[in-house]
């Protein structure tokens, strides 16, 4: 993070410039409009995910190809979103298309195993070091059986997730995702919040909350339920709030205190997996969970998932005391994409690609913070980052409550009004893929240099 002399940004500014950067978004997208407010009258708030309902407005798709997307107004952006991190491999790539056109000529569906899925993982156990290996069709089904292969395993109920983590849409684990500050508790013992309404409380009691990087918090959970955790899951790196880099030591620190009270530790890398190394954050922190979750990057933009793990506890599936199924799960043309995206594309020479594209984008965002003395910071992983628009580090939940959103959505309205669309909200970040260039990214920080100079005018 680069030194420099911090001043703080007028909120009236901010205010000014996003009334006058919404009105330049809104005219350029008449067509999304008119499409949003039809879809409004078969889809609940009128896109599919709740998630793409977003200031101003939604914006609707109609292409994509290398690191570019189109959309149905023709306004063409630098996909710096890429699907919440699926497009690492970049859209209609080459190879991703020879494999699933060769595969779907052949049969897209059978609900029997094919050759591809040992291949795959057996790949995945190389990048992992998980020696068994099942599949699903997304990050939520991924996490989703981790969770029940767990208890299953250790003949326990609980869970222990960290504040404001997301881990997908089923119960057991939306529980405090971005509580409100109301609700949430102390923050040495937060409460279990449901993200929403039809969540059983009985379902929310069962896991227990604790801050990103704070071990006697989470010694504290364990002593408060003696013998009754099954599990903690954590992102290694958090990415529901920006980008929360862990302390030194303190994923090993949660595996050797769950290992001492008869848990397992389970990672949840559907963001992080093969997006910020080959072997996403168990390779980059070099420490190996107990069970790791994966889905987006590895399947080529096709929806996938997987749930690898030590031989022991997978073998409650071996020994039928675990149900693990899914009619998609490892299917056909999922399993030809992630064959090419993990064998063909995603390799040595495509690491070293992202890493290039990151120092361009760490030097050249440093400074401009530099130079206008913004009190933001850019933190870099390979093919992921983003912006915190804070100058401190934020270490848990709590720290990111400190920052001021609006920065995040007048930077997300600069980039899409200019040309690269970003996956709005202040807690995501940026993925790039193999298909992206150094003009590419050099114009994210040229847009970020323009909304700077406005701040400060």
């Amino acid at each position: 993070m680069a030194t420099t002399t911090r001043r703080e940004v007028p909120t009236s500014r901010v205010a000014e410039l996003i009334a006058g950067e919404e009105e330049r978004f809104r005219q350029a997208r008449p067509r999304s409009l008119k499409l949003w407010t039809e879809a409004r009258e078969v889809m609940p708030r009128g896109v599919p995910s709740s998630f793409q309902d977003a200031a101003p407005q939604p914006i609707f798709m109609d292409r994509g190809k290398g690191s570019r997307v189109w959309d149905v107004d023709g306004n063409e952006y630098v996909d710096f979103h890429n699907g919440f991190g699926v497009m690492v491999v970049g859209h209609a790539h080459p190879k991703i298309v020879e494999a699933v056109t060769r595969q779907i000529a052949l049969g897209s569906h059978y609900a029997q195993p094919v050759e591809n899925s040992i291949i795959v993982a057996r790949e995945l156990k190389r990048r992992f070091h998980q020696p068994k290996w099942r599949f699903t069709n997304s990050g939520t089904e991924s996490t989703l059986d981790a969770v029940r292969i767990a208890r299953g395993f250790t003949g326990r109920e609980r869970l222990v997730k960290i504040e404001a983590s997301y881990h997908g849409h089923h119960d057991a684990l939306m529980v405090s995702v971005e509580p409100p500050r109301d609700l949430m508790g102390s923050p040495d013992a937060p409460a279990s919040v449901p993200q929403s309404e039809g969540i059983p409380a009985a379902i929310v009691e069962l896991t227990t909350v604790v801050p990103f990087n704070d071990l006697p918090a989470l010694e504290k959970a364990f002593a408060s339920h003696r013998d009754e955790i099954a599990a903690v899951i954590v992102e290694p790196v958090m990415m529901n709030v920006g980008i929360v880099l862990p302390d030194a030591g303190y994923l090993a620190a949660i595996k050797e205190i769950a290992h001492k009270h008869g848990a397992l530790l389970i990672f949840d890398e559907v963001k992080t997996g093969a997006t910020i190394s080959p072997g996403g954050a168990t390779e980059r922190f070099g420490v190996t969970p107990d069970l790791v979750a994966l889905a987006k990057a590895i399947g080529g933009g096709l929806p996938c998932g997987a749930v690898g793990g030590r031989d022991d506890v997978m073998a409650v599936i071996e020994d039928h005391r675990v149900a693990q199924m899914g009619t998609f799960n490892g299917n056909p043309l999922t399993m030809a994409a992630s064959r090419a995206t993990l064998l063909e594309i995603l390799d040595a020479a495509a690491y070293a690609h992202f890493d290039a594209l990151a120092e361009t984008l760490q030097g050249g965002l440093d400074g401009v913070i530099a130079e206008h003395e913004l009190p933001f910071h850019v933190i870099t992983l390979a093919a992921r980052g983003g912006i915190t628009y804070r100058a401190q580090r934020v270490r848990n939940y709590r720290d990111y409550l400190e920052i001021d959103k609006s920065l995040a959505y007048l930077s997300w309205l600069y980039q899409c009004n200019r040309g690269v669309v970003m996956a709005p909200g202040a807690e995501e970040n940026w993925t790039l893929s193999v298909q992206h260039s150094v003009d590419d990214v050099q114009r994210y920080v040229d847009n970020f240099a323009e909304m700077a100079k406005d701040l400060r005018s």
